[in-house]
């Protein structure tokens, strides 16, 4: 059990405005958030000595040490998985932190993935490098060149074997629209919908996915700053402790089609994660306050709610209808609209709004918030006060 004092904390958290022409580059909008959230934390660039993003970003380290006026770089890494790589950089941060290979590590994410480059349209620069795996090669050749076409595959058993309707998916929509329409820093910021706009709105999947079923593509950036709680005593804003952070990557995973992994009714890696967690955090993701879950398509709001052990198997169309992840249900899910909702920042936005509802700044703030549960798949997390 590692001691309070030596306990990883996210101390800092900045962001850009979120729109769909930023204007300026990938590399400036990770030096705004990077520098946001360096003041947010109340941290002088020059004590930063680690840095992580996604192998996804085209942002670079040694411009952002230049940039910035760090002195040196201990520890560096970028971890790949897309999305996953959300949560997956607070279990690096946390490792790194605690372990003493660095004691101040930023990690960001920084897109132009609208105005640059539509990051739902068929790309192989998705990749980087213009680097294939295995899973982009066989998906091209047979016309599987979508992240929606790639969802709807990996989820249709799913909801052919329980029953999950197109409005049990429009319902997720919705709740997470009604939360970006009162939080201003969101795109849909004023802009609800109703289940009938959902059902309503273009195929992009057939008979799967509608247009209200798939998250934005977003221009911004988004950045934390992690040090040790001991540390954390002299900065400026309240820290979020991270509690617990899993990984966990299974034979035959893969970004996120899953295809060859068995059984695509369930999240076994979530499942896994889970477990670990909540022995890590002395707590299960069930049990916190707020549940900030991935969410670039709706199916993956329901799969790992299960996975993730808020409700049984086929159960989470009925939990979320049920009312239990409103803003005032039993856990709250992703109060700024979520990737659908406020933007699309690869995850990293459900991270800070995961500090800001422990800070208790959050536009819809939840009551009595102690603990907030982050996720993205593969990866979970669990921050505290």
């Amino acid at each position: 059990m590692v001691d309070r004092n030596s306990q990883a904390a996210i101390v800092g958290i900045g962001q850009t405005e979120f729109s769909r022409n930023s204007g300026r580059s990938e590399q400036q909008l990770m030096a705004e958030a990077v520098l946001a959230a360096l003041d947010d934390a109340g941290i002088d660039p020059k004590d930063v000595d680690g840095c992580l993003t996604f192998d996804l970003d085209h942002s670079d380290e040694v411009d952002l040490m230049r940039n910035l006026g760090c002195r040196e770089i201990k520890y560096t890494l970028r971890t790949p998985q897309g999305g996953a790589s959300s949560v997956t950089t607070l279990v690096h941060a946390k490792k790194a932190v605690e372990s003493g290979f660095c004691d101040v590590m930023v990690v960001w994410r920084a897109m132009n993935e609208r105005s640059a480059y539509r990051f739902g349209q068929p790309n192989l620069q998705i990749q980087p490098n213009g680097k294939s795996s295995t899973f982009i090669e066989w998906c091209m050749a047979y016309g599987a060149q979508t992240p929606a076409v790639w969802e709807a595959l990996s989820c249709g058993p799913y909801m052919n074997r329980y029953g999950v309707t197109s409005e049990d998916l429009g319902r997720i929509a919705v709740l997470l629209r009604q939360n970006a329409a009162t939080n201003p820093n969101a795109w849909f910021y004023g802009k609800p919908i109703t289940l009938e706009d959902h059902q309503n709105s273009k195929w992009i999947v057939a008979p799967w996915l509608h247009l209200l079923d798939c998250c934005q593509e977003s221009d911004g950036g988004v950045a934390l700053v992690i040090t040790r709680m001991d540390r954390a005593r002299d900065t400026k804003s309240r820290p979020a402790r991270i509690l617990g952070a899993e990984y966990a990557f299974l034979n035959n995973h893969e970004i996120i089609s899953d295809y060859y992994e068995g059984d695509l009714t369930d999240l076994e890696v979530s499942r896994r994660v889970t477990e670990r967690l909540t022995k890590a955090a002395g707590i299960s993701p069930r049990e916190t306050n707020v549940a900030m879950i991935y969410d670039n398509f709706t199916p993956q709001i329901l799969r790992q709610t299960e996975g993730f052990g808020f409700c049984g198997r086929g159960e989470a169309k009925d939990y979320i209808r049920d009312g239990h992840m409103d803003l005032d249900g039993r856990t709250p899910l992703s109060p700024n609209g979520g990737l659908m909702g406020e933007a699309y920042i690869h995850g990293m936005n459900n991270i800070t709004e995961g500090v800001r509802q422990l800070r208790g700044l959050a536009a819809n703030q939840v009551k009595n918030v102690e603990t907030v549960f982050c996720a993205s798949g593969v990866a979970g997390a669990i921050l505290g006060l």
